[in-house]
Parts: C-alpha cells; sequence; structure tokens
C-alpha cells in the first residue's frame, strides 16, 4: 500500500474508532473493561518508547547521549505543560483530577484537538522510518486515546450537551489528527535529518503518559493487580510479536 495512504488510514483509525469506542464506552462499557484497556494501553506504550522507538532513532544516526538528552528534555517539557494544564485541579483521597464542569466547553475541544495532532504528527514522522512500527504506535495512540476521549464525553454530557452534539463537535476535533499525521509526512519527507529527534520525542510522550498519567491512577484500583499486570503484560509482549509477524 502506498506510505500515504497508510498514514492517512493510520491517522484516521488512531482519531475516529477512538472517538466511536469512547462514544459507545460512555454508556456500555464498564469502569472495569476501561481499566483493563487502560493497563493495557501503558504496556503498550512503554514497550513501543523503550523497544521500538529509542532503538529506531539510534539506528537512524542519532548519538545516544544526544537521543537521551532530547528525551529527557521532552520529558521535563511534557511535565511544565501538563502541570500548567493542570494548575486548577485538585485531588481528593483518590488523586483524581475533580475537574470544574463550569469551564468554557471550547477549551475541551481545543485541547483534545491539539493532542490529537501531536499524535498525528508523530505518526507521520514513524511511517517514513518503519510502517511496522508505525502502525503500532496507532494502536497504541487508539488504546491510550479511548479513556480521554470517554472523559471528554462524559464532561460534555454531564455539562448538557445531547449525544449527538457532542459526537458532532468531538469528530471535527479528530480531524486534527489526520491534519497532523499529513503534516508530519510531508514536511519531514524532505527534511529526515529530523526523523530520529521527532521519535526520540514520541517516546518521551509515551513514557510519560504511561508513567505520570496511567499507572498512578491504576494504582487507586483496589484488588486489581492481577488484571492490571496481565493487561499490562499483553501490551508489552505485543510490540515484539508485532515486529516478528510484519519482518
Amino acid at each position: 500500500m502506498n506510505p500515504f495512504v497508510q498514514v492517512i488510514a493510520a491517522s484516521v483509525l488512531a482519531g475516529f474508532a477512538s472517538m466511536g469506542i469512547a462514544f459507545s464506552a460512555t454508556s456500555r462499557l464498564s469502569q472495569v473493561w476501561l481499566t483493563r484497556l487502560i493497563s493495557f494501553a501503558a504496556g503498550l506504550m512503554l514497550a513501543l518508547a523503550l523497544l521500538d522507538l529509542l532503538p529506531e532513532a539510534l539506528e537512524s544516526g542519532l548519538d545516544a547521549r544526544v537521543m537521551f538528552g532530547v528525551l529527557l528534555a521532552g520529558l521535563m517539557a511534557l511535565f511544565a505543560i501538563d502541570f500548567n494544564l493542570h494548575a486548577g485541579c485538585h485531588h481528593g483521597d483518590e488523586g483524581l483530577c475533580a475537574h470544574d464542569l463550569a469551564r468554557p466547553i471550547p477549551m475541551i475541544l481545543v485541547g483534545g484537538a491539539l493532542h490529537v495532532f501531536t499524535d498525528g504528527l508523530m505518526l507521520g514522522a514513524a511511517f517514513l522510518v518503519d510502517p511496522a512500527l508505525a502502525w503500532g504506535m496507532t494502536v497504541a495512540v487508539l488504546a491510550h486515546e479511548v479513556p480521554r476521549e470517554a472523559g471528554d464525553f462524559a464532561l460534555l454530557l454531564t455539562a448538557k450537551w445531547g449525544r449527538s452534539r457532542a459526537l458532532a463537535w468531538n469528530a471535527l476535533s479528530r480531524l486534527a489528527c489526520v491534519v497532523g499525521a499529513v503534516a508530519g509526512f510531508l514536511t519531514l519527507s524532505g527534511a529526515r535529518e529530523w526523523v530520529p529527534y521527532i521519535l526520540t520525542v514520541a517516546a518521551a510522550n509515551f513514557i510519560y503518559i504511561a508513567l505520570t498519567g496511567i499507572l498512578p491512577w491504576l494504582r487507586h484500583e483496589r484488588g486489581a493487580f492481577a488484571w492490571q499486570g496481565g493487561f499490562m503484560a499483553a501490551g508489552i509482549a505485543l510490540v515484539p510479536l508485532w515486529a516478528k509477524l510484519v519482518h
């Protein structure tokens, strides 16, 4: 399949399939299975970052010291962004952010669009290196977007938006994933020397999400360690298994 067509297909899948699953999950999927999906996403993201993205960056010619410097800078930048975005959140005993449902609705949609634009940009860069790696990233993006999307839908519905209206506006914001993927692919096609840096930033993004966003949240699900560990292990195992199947 033509690489550009694959970029479009992967970004549509990552952006819109996650939205569809999340929309259904707000009314049909139990919290138990959402938690298991989140555990799977954490394992998959860590494995992709450490076993695929960073090795690919090194194999692309990036010096190891430079790569780890970019990784460190990426993690610090993500922390700064995350800290400022959630400066108004208050954490209770469960450690979950108590969002103010009166916040402007456009911020939910704009924030989601910027998030998936970045995901798309990284997917576009990955397709320039290895389509198999890029498709693995697509699955990871899809999996970690589902719970975030479900949260956004819950906020919109709680703010008295109808389900059709919430779905339509969320679909519009998902187009940013496709735009980001196309922009990343076309822009970096003529500047391939930047691809290893983008892969390293993508690894930092996955590591940060898994270690600061998902795993601390999972700790509060009491008595579910076996299920969480099993789904995380499945996410980790998928990366080398996928690599063996496609190479």
